[in-house]
């Protein structure tokens, strides 16, 4: 199954403050390094008298409330400060195929390999225990007026690209610029309230914001951009997919990479900011390695085998029934759930609203009710998922029952724009089956939806008054989910629509999804504990036609547009949770995809070589502050675990 998720196994400090979302679609991803220097005395929170206004000076910034930490914090809660260095962490190699054909993560073109992330700094970095704040990292400090319409970064001195040469100023403006002119098409949405960047002298650099945009994430926006070395592109294309190792600004170097094999990242010894209190207890391993393998199967498999030592189990029978190998037996795997506290919701099949045949909701609805969660709960699941309602599963962002209250008071706004049924009826959530392979309710209702939308039965298959077939094709581009797939499609096809699933090999795969050529894809994105600005890429008019973006269903309604604005503007937390309420329960009432399931944990398996801080952060999977225990790795090994 396709997914497009948040980083998680990637390691990192801290948690990447950008909003745009994650391309690698597979179960995990990639993001930002997370590290600077110690943070100097002045970056104490003060006041400055700056253009008329004054200006606050701080050593980070929250989207709302204050900072939990200091500016002069050692190190996160979260982390042991005392983890040795050394070792190695493997993980799997994920991404829209089983190999990587460049080194280039920022622009469309190719497949970028996992963990490039690794090569990169930025300006600000998030910690793993809050849901929005950011810390300086490349920027010692930042400045920045109560209205947060501009910001002035002051880069530390010390900063510098993985060969040596200075991170200044120009270079954070030649990244917007070439980000803005040869990057990926979504950079273009996640800018567009950037009015404009400047280097003010060697190490400041200010960014302004457009007038009427909503400022609470700008700054952080801005601060998240992985900064990129403007001399080392001068005699290289940007626009070009590589495989020779990019000059970075990140704590580690491409070690060895071997496309369809393997990539593996090590220490930078010469990295000016080992000891800055955001890295501090991360980091720990010398090295990162992702192997690659043809499929799930082989990957697991060489699991077992100790080819790799941290595997994150996406499917629920393997977790039921397939840890019964040696090193299970043997006690040298550990297994185990965490909990994963950010919102758990957005796994689902998307439909392409851009096509004709997918844009009347009833359609869309009855194709939603042919899918039978109960079933294959039961049936394949080994019921230990729940069924996904909403965009932000079990969060205080998901609607509930009827609007009310501020909410109510929001939708009322667009009453004249909306189905009377949003402020009626509960919102929309979809029906419990019969744990039968085929609901006869759903079959009775999905049909009369169809019947209501003019795609009636002739010949056993649903047509429109101009005689043309309602075709539904799943794309997919591997086999693991046949055993979910081709009951939902024997479930379509009861109900007339012809309807198929389609496996193709993983480059046409990637290129028809960023090209928005299919019906229907699976899919899951790991929503923000803030959503704002990527809401844009995801549901927003502007990305409905860029390639490449998270807009998968092609959502491109004025009012969604409207309140996904309101969450970006919200002025606190609370403003915002009704903010994306509204906007969930009107998402759901268009029925743009089939929701799946969820279960809010991360299912674990790993090699027992690794020794970990006593707690997990609150928002992270935890492993980005392991580290080698050798004495773990010793005693295995003499045990004889066949591990390298």
């Amino acid at each position: 199954m396709r997914v497009q998720i948040a980083a998680t196994t990637t390691p990192t400090t801290a948690t990447p403050i950008t909003a745009t979302p994650v391309t690698d679609t597979r179960p995990a991803g990639l993001t930002a390094r997370a590290v600077a220097l110690p943070l100097l005395a002045a970056a104490l929170l003060v006041a400055a008298p700056v253009r008329g206004q004054e200006a606050i000076t701080s050593h980070g910034i929250s989207a709302f409330g204050e900072l939990k930490y200091g500016p002069e914090f050692p190190y996160f809660d979260y982390v042991n400060p005392d983890a040795p260095k050394g070792g190695r962490m493997t993980f799997r190699g994920t991404g829209a195929s089983a190999t990587f054909d460049s080194l280039n993560p920022f622009i469309l073109k190719g497949e970028p390999a996992q963990g490039l992330g690794l090569l990169y700094d930025s300006l600000l970095v998030g910690s793993a225990d809050e849901p929005d704040s950011a810390y300086g990292l490349i920027a010692e400090r930042l400045e920045y007026p109560e209205d947060r319409s501009w910001v002035i970064f002051h880069m530390n001195p010390e900063a510098t690209f993985s060969d040596g040469e200075p991170i200044e100023a120009s270079d954070v403006v030649f990244t917007y610029n070439v980000l803005l002119e040869k990057g990926h098409p979504a950079y273009k949405i996640s800018y567009k309230d950037f009015e404009t960047v400047e280097a003010l002298d060697t190490y400041k650099v200010k960014f302004t914001f457009r007038q009427d945009a909503a400022k609470r994430e700008l700054i952080q926006q801005a601060g998240g951009i992985s900064i990129l070395p403007e001399h080392y592109y001068q005699d290289v294309d940007f626009a070009e997919s590589t495989l020779t190792p990019p000059v970075g600004s990140g704590g580690f170097l491409v070690e060895e990479a071997k496309p369809g094999r393997s990539i593996t990242y090590c220490r930078n010894p010469d990295y000016w900011a080992w000891d800055h209190p955001v890295n501090v207890g991360a980091n720990n391993f010398d090295c990162y390695t992702y192997e690659y393998f043809a499929d799930y199967t082989a990957a697991f498999e060489a699991f077992k085998g100790g080819s790799y030592l941290l595997h994150e189990e996406f499917f629920s029978k393997l977790w039921a029934t397939g840890y019964d190998f040696p090193a299970i037996d043997e006690g040298w795997v550990v297994k185990e759930s965490v909990p994963d506290n950010r919102p758990s919701g957005t796994q689902g099949f998307w439909i392409n609203m851009r096509r004709d045949k997918f844009q009347d909701p009833r359609v869309r609805e009855a194709i939603g009710l042919m899918f039978n969660f109960e079933w294959s709960n039961q049936t394949l699941f080994y019921g230990i998922y729940q069924r996904t309602d909403s965009f932000w599963e079990n969060s205080p962002m998901q609607a509930e029952g009827l609007p009310e209250g501020a909410e109510l008071e929001l939708l009322q706004e667009f009453h004249d724009e909306l189905p009377e049924s949003i402020f009626s009826e509960p919102v929309y959530t979809p029906p419990v089956n019969q744990p039968s392979r085929t609901d006869r309710a759903a079959v009775r209702k999905a049909s009369r939806l169809l019947d209501e939308a003019g795609w009636t039965l002739q010949g056993g298959v649903r047509k429109n008054a101009q005689g043309q077939t309602l075709t539904l094709e799943i794309l997919d581009d591997s086999a693991s989910f046949e055993r979910v797939f081709n009951p939902y499609v024997e479930n379509l096809k009861r109900i007339g629509i012809d309807a198929r699933l389609s496996l193709i090999d993983a480059a046409q795969y990637q290129q028809r999804q960023e090209d928005f050529d299919y019906d229907m894809i699976p899919g899951r994105l790991v929503m923000s504990l803030t959503p704002g600005l990527e809401l844009r890429q995801i549901f927003g008019s502007d990305s409905a036609k860029e390639p490449g973006t998270a807009n998968f269903s092609g959502v491109s309604d004025p009012v969604i547009d409207a309140l996904l604005e309101k969450a970006v503007a919200a002025g606190s937390r609370e403003d915002l949770e009704v903010a994306v309420r509204a906007l969930d329960r009107v998402l759901r009432s268009m029925h743009i995809w089939v929701p799946n399931w969820y279960k809010g944990e991360h299912n674990l398996a790993y090699w027992d070589v690794f020794s970990k801080p006593a707690e997990k952060p609150l928002y992270s999977r935890g492993d980005a502050y392991w580290w080698w225990d050798e004495d773990k790795y010793r005693a295995l090994k003499a045990d004889g675990a066949p591990l390298p």
